[in-house]
């Protein structure tokens, strides 16, 4: 259990700058679903940073886990460092490059012209990430989580600063909502035909300004370009680079297809645009599931790979794995249950479609318990599967999603994210006992996924339209199902003492 706490602090400590960007980044959806209520104002925000996900994959090509693999010892840190910043900084300004002489076209292929503005910055935004990102598992690699944490906040609160300070300080005084007379300060910074378009320029700016801070980390950079020691490094990481494509495109495709294959109309009294824009503000609050996946991540890849050679590390994966588990179902019941309560962060014109909340937690929760078992083939260098498998789950996705979106809308993506994301799941526990044997406790999990499941739905069934006792109602349920996990597993947690049974 020592080695679970450990694993939990580290997570923890990991998860301070996600669980609080993401809880902030929450606040901006607050502010852009009601700075801009014509919800297809946020269309091709929304659309371009779908793509820019895709795109910073392919920007780190695997790199940041092959770092791990290849500087996790001390004396190859700096060796390895050096060559892959080298690769990295190379590749990313030659990809700015043809994004920005591609601006133009690319725009117009995405049915936003004249906004080539907005591909120019996220060439920039992605190059600058890229760099940064080695620098960033560079702290992680030599265990600087409180440096890695403070320098992520930083960014999260410049960015956030920087949208007030355009969407709402600059934009409320140039229409004349208050302070009139600053109105010659804001028109300086602010011009309304540009709107939601500063969203974007925050995140630029921001990000500029975190490589600066940086820079410390390349002091003593060297460039290096040994392509007999690239090889192998990039032999190792080319299937990470596919499988990280085909994971993103499986998680993403919903929303890339979206707008192509949902028929106008659908939505009686909203374009397709519009609907897009919904969906993707709504899929919004289903990221606290996405945010114990992304800090367990942090902290998880480096203690397992320190960990390689350690006899029992079969069973420290499996009671890692138990207990990620039980975190995410509890994410899954709490923000389920009190979906009425959340919404609210959302403008109320986007608040459609919050059916499909649970079913995106449950696709999330399942991609997480993936990602978890899938350190089995980083640790036996059979990365392979990672590629097969994720191959697999985006062809379920992109099939289910031509079939179920024209028919089902917001539902049908969502069933298609969860159904292919627990196909992937199944399947890398399947290889993994066959190659990498991890005695994980499946029957306890899966009794605990199926008590959710049945106490989700029920909820749901039990309208109350009053919010003053449909609040109360969802936390009591909530804080219930809690007890009974924590009644169940008072042995493990050493509470038996408080439980007289």
């Amino acid at each position: 259990m020592s080695v679970v706490k450990k694993l939990a602090s580290d997570t923890a400590l990991y998860g301070i700058s996600s669980i609080v960007g993401r809880f902030l980044n929450w606040l901006l959806v607050a502010i852009h679903t009601r700075v801009f209520p014509e919800q297809n104002l946020l269309a091709d925000n929304n659309q371009l940073y779908i793509f820019a996900v895709l795109l910073n994959i392919i920007y780190t090509y695997g790199m940041e886990t092959a770092f791990f693999r290849y500087a996790s010892k001390k004396e190859n840190r700096e060796e390895y460092f050096n060559l892959i910043l080298s690769y990295i900084i190379v590749t990313s300004i030659i990809f700015s490059i043809i994004i920005y002489f591609m601006a133009t076209p690319i725009i117009n292929a995405m049915k936003f012209p004249g906004k080539e503005r907005l591909v120019v910055w996220f060439a920039i935004i992605l190059a600058t990430d890229a760099v940064a990102a080695i620098a960033f598992v560079k702290l992680r690699a030599e265990n600087r989580a409180k440096k890695f944490v403070a320098i992520r906040l930083i960014n999260i609160f410049i960015n956030i600063g920087l949208n007030v300070f355009y969407l709402m300080f600059c934009k409320y005084i140039h229409e004349g909502v208050m302070l009139p007379d600053w109105k010659p300060f804001a028109d300086y910074f602010y011009n309304p035909k540009i709107g939601p378009d500063y969203i974007v320029w925050a995140n630029f700016i921001a990000s500029l300004i975190t490589l600066l801070i940086l820079w410390r980390e390349f002091i003593d950079f060297r460039f290096s370009f040994d392509l007999k020691k690239f090889k192998p490094v990039l032999i190792y990481a080319y299937p990470l680079l596919i499988m990280g494509l085909a994971g993103a495109t499986n998680q993403l495709a919903d929303r890339i297809m979206f707008r192509t294959v949902l028929p106008e109309g659908f939505y009686p009294g909203f374009t397709t645009d519009a609907a897009f824009s919904i969906y993707a503000n709504v899929y919004k609050l289903s990221i606290f599931m996405l945010l114990v996946v992304q800090a367990y991540r942090y902290a998880a890849d480096p203690f397992f790979f320190s960990k390689a050679e350690d006899k029992n590390s079969p069973s420290m994966i499996a009671l890692a794995t138990k207990w990620f588990t039980i975190a995410c179902i509890l994410i899954w019941v709490g923000v389920s249950l009190n979906i009425d309560l959340i919404s609210l962060i959302l403008g109320k014109n986007y608040r459609f479609g919050l059916e499909v909340v649970p079913i995106l937690l449950l696709a999330n929760l399942f991609i997480g318990v993936y990602q978890n078992m899938s350190i089995w083939f980083k640790l036996s260098d059979r990365t392979h599967f990672g590629t097969i498998l994720t191959f697999i789950g985006m062809f379920i996705t992109v099939v289910l999603n031509m079939i179920l979106i024209p028919q089902m809308g917001y539902i049908g993506c969502a069933l298609t994210f969860a159904i292919s994301s627990f196909v992937m799941m199944v399947l890398c526990y399947w290889f993994g006992q066959k190659y990498y044997p991890v005695p994980y406790e499946i029957n306890r999990i899966v009794i605990y996924l199926i008590g959710a499941g049945i106490l989700i739905f029920a909820s749901w069934q039990i309208k109350i339209e009053n919010p003053y006792y449909a609040i109360p109602f969802h936390l009591v349920l909530s804080f219930l199902f809690l007890f009974i996990i924590v009644f169940v597993e008072r042995k493990s947690l050493g509470l038996s003492k408080f439980f007289r049974v």
